[in-house]
């Protein structure tokens, strides 16, 4: 069998994952590597949770995308309470969090000055520049961000918001170890977070619906991991510098694979599955969609294809090419009754034709020029931002934009991506051909007349509402 479709299949088998309700969220998680997040910031991140609820947190910020030279850190305390489950993100856990205190260490006077001239321009009320005027910097001084007690509080200078905390989601797999003469498999723990908006403005005050990068439990992470212990030994004053990597030129040819369940903003479960052809710059791709966090309830497949031009190194995100896609046609196959009923009722003309949907088969959306009810333009052009790496076992992984957290697309340049969605994984290299798609099975239920029942979906209603909203990716 095809690796692609091997690997599509283990996703659709959920990979014995296990997510407990509500997590244990105990003991040290660490950042994997070298973090993006919008804007572009650079970080790594160490987070110890204690059994009193009371935690510490460390965030270590760089100048560079590989994580090796640092500017600032932030250590951060407070209180967080976990609360009921999150009736917007299926299998998250909503919380409340405290903060007592957040401290800010320079790594060098260029640091202190940037941090300095941010926080002029925006210090409002209690905030008065926590950085004197004029002081040099000092190594290893912790400068007091915000206070609880003192009602000090010049976070907003920073961008710094730790409303990440308001959803949290810890799960749990085995990894088969990798040594041949050692059988068995280890286990593996990671910590989803709530995401950070796309959009430097809004990121102070939004509340999180999808997850930021798993953090991995310092004990049970994923081997080998040259930057877990790095990265678990910091503190604020002796930030993590990661192993120096071979930057690779950016190689898209092959196929890639989504490496697990993937959730986006606004509450969408899918997984992926892209081929490009590097000979003439052709790509096509699959989108499955799922009503649930484990991805295996299929709501609607997409497909699409269309061309791409040539890369350019990004000038705004170090490490990144930007490129330009263009999706000239596309196809959709719904696979539960609420999209087919959704489908149905679109309005003649604005999604392939009106009242000819039915559950698992495809139809052609081009002469539509896409699908209203989905989000969907056709032709479509969108402003993206890729990078190429290898993980420690060696294998490329294909790091794409990470869609606007508003739901629009990035469909002019202003609009182009500063951060990256989790990453595929290339499945198969660029001689081997896209092989046919795995065509998910529709399951319908039947009642005790024998009728296809409707499949009882608890965010049916939800689903259907979020469906309006969306942008498709």
């Amino acid at each position: 069998e095809p690796p692609c479709r091997q690997q599509l299949r283990h996703l659709q088998d959920s990979a014995g994952i296990a997510a407990r309700l509500p997590p244990r969220l105990e003991g040290r998680w660490v950042s994997t590597g070298c973090e993006v997040r919008p804007g572009p910031e650079f970080l790594t991140r160490s987070y110890l949770f204690y059994a009193n609820r009371l935690f510490k947190a460390f965030q270590f910020y760089y100048w560079d995308p590989s994580c090796r030279d640092p500017s600032y850190s932030l250590v951060i305390k407070g209180k967080l309470r976990l609360r009921q489950a999150s009736w917007i993100t299926r299998g998250a856990t909503e919380a409340d969090y405290h903060l007592h205190k957040v401290g800010i260490v320079f790594h060098s006077q260029k640091a202190m000055r940037e941090v300095a001239s941010w926080s002029n321009q925006t210090s409002g009320e209690g905030c008065s520049g926590f950085v004197p005027p004029g002081r040099s910097w000092a190594p290893g001084a912790l400068y007091e961000v915000l206070s609880a007690k003192t009602e000090r509080d010049c976070t907003a200078a920073l961008g710094f918001a730790m409303h990440e905390l308001s959803l949290v989601r810890v799960e749990r797999h085995y990894q088969p170890l990798l040594q041949p003469q050692h059988s068995g498999s280890q286990l593996v723990e990671e910590l989803y977070l709530g995401d950070i908006h796309t959009d430097w403005g809004e990121r102070l005050h939004y509340r999180p619906t999808g997850y930021q990068r798993p953090l991995q439990s310092a004990l049970h992470h994923v081997h080998p991991c040259p930057a877990c212990g790095i990265i678990s030994r910091a503190d604020e004053h002796h930030p993590p510098i990661l192993p120096a990597r071979a930057a690779l030129p950016m190689q898209l040819s092959g196929s890639w694979v989504s490496t697990h369940c993937e959730v986006r903003p606004a509450v969408l479960f899918l997984t992926r599955y892209f081929t490009f052809h590097g000979s003439n710059h052709t790509w096509e791709g699959y989108y499955y969609h799922y009503s649930d966090p484990l991805c295996r309830q299929p709501t609607f497949t997409i497909y699409a294809s269309g061309h791409y031009t040539q890369g350019i190194p990004s000038s705004k995100v170090r490490g990144g090419t930007e490129l330009a896609f263009k999706v000239t046609q596309a196809r959709v196959t719904p696979m539960d009754q609420v999209t087919v009923m959704m489908l149905n009722s679109s309005e003649a003309g604005s999604c392939g034709l009106a009242g000819s949907w039915s559950a698992g088969v495809e139809q052609d959306i081009t002469p539509t020029n896409g699908c209203l009810a989905l989000g969907i333009k056709l032709p479509h052009t969108e402003y993206e931002l890729f990078k190429t790496e290898q993980d420690t076992q060696e294998r490329s992984l294909l790091y794409i934009g990470e869609r606007p957290t508003d739901g629009s697309s990035p469909d002019s340049p202003d609009k182009r991506p500063t951060s990256y969605q989790a990453p595929l994984i290339q499945c198969a290299a660029a001689s081997q051909e896209f092989s046919n798609y795995i065509s998910l099975k529709y399951v319908g239920r039947k009642d005790a007349n024998g009728n296809e029942a409707l499949k009882p979906l608890p965010v049916a209603f939800l689903l259907f509402i979020a469906l309006l909203f969306l942008r498709w990716d």
